[in-house]
């Protein structure tokens, strides 16, 4: 593909202003259309974009010839059907995060994909800023020896609202779903997608969702990821790697940290690695990359790892004995 990477974006929440506007600091990316429920909200969002089409429903932006890749911004149980709905008719998606409500879900979205053979990615944005690169890069470098744990949370104080999306089950409300996959992806960007061993414990709210939690992961060869989240309590919100030789801290808010520091044989180094535009510019860029390169997925995202991380949540919600009415 030479021409830009013709974007659409299905949905018109906050998420879909924010990846909108990383999409403006993205190299060969145009924000060409825009799907809704509504046509007063698809020219509602387009004229705050310059976006020249504006479809009042989902299977017309899916049928848009015009667009290659959509980034999908509904709530997470709108996910699967939303997600499918674009494969079917060969459109690229990128599905926010968490990518479905349940593993089961996440499975059959990528049978289509892979069927189809159409690109699919999780937007697990966090993985392509360039501090994080860097804390890889480092890692495989054997800059801090071999690693032997990670720590990571990811908790704020939000007010209860029953209808809204955190604390409604019937959207998959949660911590866990909403900032819980952060620090699991992290731990499985780190340490892999298959711990052998997996132990947590969770405060469920009046509204039926999980408010707060802990969960320790162990692995086959005794590291250990150490995890937190909240949507009723705040917390650093770092992570940290910790290795035989040394350490890597990402700043908080890790999600999308500008530095880092590496510790290492007694000394303390900060590497400053600011992030372009507002950070969903990266991601974006990644899916350019793959589908330029004629990729189904991305290597760094792969969806062998989406659907681990999606069937690690679905373990951790039955210890905890949690379900949503969609399931």
């Amino acid at each position: 593909m030479t021409e830009p990477i013709r974007w659409g974006i299905l949905g018109t929440g906050s998420i879909a202003h924010q990846f909108a506007r990383g999409l403006a600091d993205t190299p060969d990316a145009a924000l060409v259309a825009v799907g809704s429920r509504s046509s007063a909200t698809a020219n509602t969002f387009g004229d705050e974009f310059n976006i020249p089409r504006r479809h009042a429903c989902y299977a017309d932006l899916a049928a848009d010839d015009g667009v290659d890749a959509v980034y999908v911004s509904t709530p997470h149980p709108m996910h699967k059907d939303n997600s499918i709905l674009l494969l079917e008719h060969g459109k690229a998606v990128l599905c926010e995060k968490p990518f479905t409500i349940n593993a089961d879900q996440a499975r059959a979205v990528i049978d289509v994909a892979r069927q189809r053979d159409v690109f699919l990615m999780e937007a697990m944005w966090t993985r392509y800023l360039p501090a994080v690169v860097r804390a890889r890069e480092l890692i495989a470098e054997g800059a801090i020896g071999d690693v032997r744990m990670i720590q990571a949370d990811f908790g704020f104080r939000a007010g209860i609202n029953p209808q809204g999306r955190l604390f409604n089950p019937d959207l998959g409300g949660g911590a866990l779903l909403d900032v819980g996959i952060y620090v699991l992806s992290m731990a499985s960007m780190v340490l892999g997608p298959h711990p052998l061993d997996i132990m947590s414990a969770t405060h469920i709210g009046e509204t039926g969702v999980d408010e707060q939690s802990g969960m320790v992961l162990a692995y086959p060869d005794g590291q250990l990821a150490v995890l937190s989240c909240a949507v009723r309590t705040s917390t650093p919100i770092e992570a940290r790697i910790l290795g035989t030789e040394g350490s890597i801290l990402l700043h908080g808010p890790f999600f999308k940290c500008g530095a880092l520091t590496v510790k290492r044989g007694g000394a303390e180094e900060r590497l400053d690695l600011p992030l372009e535009g507002n950070g969903y510019n990266y991601e974006a860029a990644e899916v350019g990359r793959c589908l330029r390169d004629g990729l189904r997925e991305s290597d760094v995202m792969s969806l062998d790892e989406t659907l681990a991380l999606m069937e690690l949540m679905d373990t951790i919600r039955a210890q905890w004995g949690l379900t949503y009415p969609m399931e």
